[in-house]
């Protein structure tokens, strides 16, 4: 099974397809592929595709009524080179953080979530020394 040029592709149900597109294409760096709203959108970044399902896309009348209700804990994970300005430029943009910052042995993240619940990560690895 081949990815359409070798993308990486998650499904977000949404609740605002054109909300969606704003928050990932001002915040995060997403470019906007292609646009059905507001059943549907296509955004990208670097490999990952990420499809923005409204209520009318197939992708979001595929899923059981259980469990389309609330988002789950899974999300998209995204590496930016200094996560600090990151959530002070993002917290400027007039976004809110739904966990606080945390640091461990790996690196450093922080989690928003998008227009509809759908939680994003932002990462920062730990400096190795060489």
């Amino acid at each position: 099974m081949n990815a359409p040029e070798n993308l990486v592709s998650v499904r977000y149900l949404v609740d605002d397809v054109d909300a969606s597109i704003t928050f990932y294409t001002e915040h995060l760096g997403f470019t906007l592929a292609m646009s059905a709203a507001p059943a549907f959108a296509d955004v990208r970044r670097g490999v990952l595709r990420l499809l923005l399902s409204g209520a009318a896309s197939s992708g979001a009348r595929a899923t059981p009524p259980d469990l389309a209700a609330s988002p789950g804990r899974n999300r998209i994970h995204l590496v930016v080179d200094d996560l600090e300005a990151e959530i002070v430029r993002l917290g400027e943009a007039g976004l809110s953080f739904v966990s606080d910052l945390v640091s461990g042995p790996g690196g450093s993240q922080i989690l928003l979530a998008d227009p509809s619940g759908n939680l994003v990560e932002l990462f920062q690895g730990a400096q190795r020394a060489t």
